[in-house]
């Protein structure tokens, strides 16, 4: 009995030490990334999900040593804390949940000098992003099919359920907890159940988007969003334009694009380019039908930038009506081709874009890379007169 008692009490201590293990793991932080509410970068949402609910802190500050906070109090799993940035400052920060804390992050400034934007569509196939890292953007972008879809990981008709994302998000943890990540709109993003060969009794797809603008916190309506960088004088709008042929069906997975629809009207106010030199929009839709649509005043539209970036198709491609270049990128971009009417440039190559701005320059560079980082193509387009 003697030799017992210790046993009894270590195995008792043990037994307290894995309930409060598993108490503290229940609320584990999982995975952190960033995006932007605003429509300027001066103030950036840093998000992050927990197991289980708890309120929401962010310390942050120039140095690790951070010294500010921001609290919100409302208990959740899904946690959105908007904090400000400093121009041309790196920002470090820290969340936590209840007991739980992550580590010391830095986020990466925005740049004095010149700009790197990557966007990147058809995220599917999970690819390294290696060449992404090594140019050192300074924002993460894309043109659509973010997810393979939602009924997969989340089950017939549900629409709120963002594992998909959290998955995305798993893929990639150090990029996103440091670099701000604004994605567009895709039919994948919002598909909750098959899409089969012919239109069924109820919707295939999500139009309102539940669970892409639940976990990403976008500017605007989310599902359609601008984002300013002044320094650059540069303008990145969202687009929902996807399957545009299937509006009206059960297959329709955007919202409507039509001259007197809430789309069609804000695009038109904010790519007049008055306001930005240069104006960059991105959607997923094919180039040659959206530009004809409405007499072809989605052109116009598109025109009045500097160029449209779609990730509608499985490959590589720059065509160019009237001078104003029309992209086409995939990270899986080996798939089948058709050709826009007017491409200039097309590949069967994994790809993405890299976009670069000097301050006070008078082009946009667009290249066209390889997933090993090689420059597939390269071009250079003007900012709009003052």
């Amino acid at each position: 009995m003697i030799t017992l008692i210790p046993l009894i009490r270590s195995i008792t201590l043990a037994s307290i030490t894995l309930m409060c293990a598993a108490h503290q793991s229940s609320a584990q932080i999982e995975r952190i990334w960033l995006t932007h509410r605003s429509n300027e970068p001066d103030k950036i949402v840093v998000n992050w999900q927990t197991t289980a609910a708890g309120p929401s802190t962010v310390e942050f500050g120039s140095t690790d040593a951070l010294g500010n906070q921001v609290i919100v109090d409302d208990k959740t799993t899904l946690h959105h804390v908007e904090i400000p940035l400093k121009e041309g400052e790196a920002a470090h920060y820290r969340v936590s949940t209840g007991e739980q804390r992550s580590a010391v992050h830095r986020i990466k400034p925005y740049p004095k000098d010149e700009l790197r934007v990557a966007v990147v569509a058809n995220w599917q196939g999970r690819p390294k992003l290696d060449a992404i890292v090594k140019d050192d953007v300074h924002l993460l972008l894309t043109a659509g099919d973010n997810i393979p879809d939602l009924h997969n990981r989340c089950g017939v008709g549900v629409k709120d359920c963002v594992k998909p994302y959290s998955e995305l998000i798993d893929t990639y943890p150090e990029l996103f907890r440091s670099t701000p990540f604004m994605p567009a709109l895709g039919n994948h993003d919002r598909e909750i159940r098959p899409r089969g060969e012919k239109p069924p009794a109820e919707p295939v797809y999500d139009v309102e988007a539940t669970a892409f603008r639940r976990f990403f916190p976008l500017p605007d309506e989310g599902w359609m969003w601008r984002f300013d960088i002044p320094r650059f004088d540069v303008r990145f709008i969202a687009l929902d334009l996807n399957h545009i042929q299937d509006q009206g069906t059960t297959w329709q997975t955007c919202h409507p694009f039509t001259k007197d629809s809430e789309q069609f009207k804000w695009y038109d106010k904010v790519s007049d380019r008055r306001d930005r030199r240069f104006v960059v929009t991105l959607h997923n839709e094919k180039s040659g039908h959206i530009r004809a649509r409405e007499n072809s005043q989605w052109h116009r539209m598109f025109s009045r930038g500097t160029c449209s970036i779609t990730g509608f198709g499985y490959f590589a491609e720059r065509a160019e009506v009237g001078g104003f270049p029309y992209f086409n990128t995939s990270l899986s971009g080996r798939g089948a081709r058709y050709a826009d009417s007017q491409s200039r440039f097309i590949e069967s190559e994994n790809n993405y874009v890299l976009i670069t701005l000097v301050r006070g320059g008078k082009m946009l560079r667009v290249e066209m890379k390889s997933l090993e980082g090689k420059v597939l193509d390269r071009s250079d387009w003007p900012a709009a007169k003052p």
